[in-house]
């Protein structure tokens, strides 16, 4: 932690927080004198602590692993691995996925030159022996007030990812719904026309051809009034779902309107396009639908589609609206020469 984010912290620290209530919180106390160490908790224990002891830096790395204390209060001088080292080691772990914010009091004989190095390596505090011990008293509630806010921040911290990840989630719900058509689960016709403007133009930019396919479910009214509206929802969706799967993955295919649908063939030449309508008419007239009757006769119920395509770059298409029309017009055409077929427009 910098030095001045560091002072600025224990300022919080000092003004905000419990006052005095930190029993039970865990303190860490790493000496290897182990006089030092009774010195230390006798003179913290009325404050009802919950006191970890350790002899030299690796049991110190030991009782941190097995469980995080809220404060370290730990000689520089030991032998083996001393205090430094294992405040360096501390401080390099502070994320959430090693040991998380422990403040780390160093305690010394030695003067200026090691409480330098020790707040370099990150040390919260120093305390140079011999030290009164309502002055280290002090000290450590000051940094487990520092430990509160701290945890408290990542909490904060973790609740607001946690509610920004959930915003997005329903973020992207809320898109998906504005961009799907309820019964069918394609795209709707908003969603569609945006994407029809920008393939279009990405076409004229840089001349790949684009086709575009209506689709029209055949004597859909008959059907209808004939089995109901329910009946007539399960043909659309058996439909949509056919289509959808007998096209590639990178055609978009959307719900255009009542018993229409349409769907945009990104690189598809004429005989590309054309290839495909036949491919989608084909599957579409092999299905069939079981329809439930009066006295629970089941009846199979065939259906058949007429499709019209069109496909830029052409000379007389240059604008998205008359490659709509065309393939409109291309449409009807299929339906006024006897249906169940598909018709291209001639460029």
């Amino acid at each position: 932690m910098p030095e001045a984010e560091r002072k600025r912290m224990l300022e919080v620290a000092r003004r905000s927080g419990p006052a005095n209530d930190f029993s039970g919180r865990t303190v860490l106390i790493v000496d290897d004198d182990p006089a030092q160490v009774k010195h230390v908790r006798e003179g913290l224990a009325p404050h009802g602590y919950v006191f970890k002891e350790a002899l030299d830096g690796a049991q110190a790395l030991s009782a941190i692993r097995a469980g995080r204390p809220d404060l370290i209060v730990m000689d520089v001088e030991m032998p083996g691995l001393g205090g430094v080292e294992v405040c360096r080691i501390v401080k390099a772990n502070a994320g959430e996925g090693g040991f998380g914010f422990i403040p780390v009091i160093l305690m010394t004989a030695r003067q200026a030159a090691g409480k330098v190095e020790g707040l370099e390596l990150g040390a919260d505090d120093y305390l140079v022996k011999p030290f009164d011990m309502l002055e280290l008293g002090a000290r450590v509630k000051s940094m487990l007030r520092l430990k509160a806010l701290q945890d408290a921040l990542v909490e904060k911290n973790r609740e607001l990812e946690w509610a920004n990840r959930e915003l997005d989630r329903r973020r992207q719900e809320l898109l998906a719904l504005s961009r799907t058509d309820a019964l069918t689960g394609l795209f709707n016709r908003r969603y569609f026309e945006e994407r029809l403007s920008e393939e279009f133009m990405r076409s004229r930019r840089y001349r790949s051809p684009l086709s575009l396919v209506m689709l029209d479910i055949d004597h859909f009214k008959n059907i209808n009034d004939s089995y109901g509206h329910p009946f007539g929802d399960e043909v659309l969706r058996a439909v949509a779902q056919t289509a959808r799967s007998t096209l590639r993955e990178v055609d978009l295919l959307a719900r255009y309107g009542g018993e229409e649908f349409i769907a945009l063939l990104p690189e598809a030449a004429p005989q590309d396009a054309l290839r495909a309508c036949e491919r989608v008419r084909e599957a579409i007239e092999k299905l069939e639908l079981p329809w439930q009757g009066p006295g629970g006769v089941t009846q199979m119920v065939k259906l058949t589609a007429s499709l019209g395509v069109a496909t830029v770059p052409a000379d007389d298409l240059q604008e998205t609206e008359a490659l709509l029309r065309a393939a409109d017009v291309s449409l009807y055409s299929a339906k006024g020469t006897g249906r169940n077929r598909v018709h291209q427009h001639a460029a």
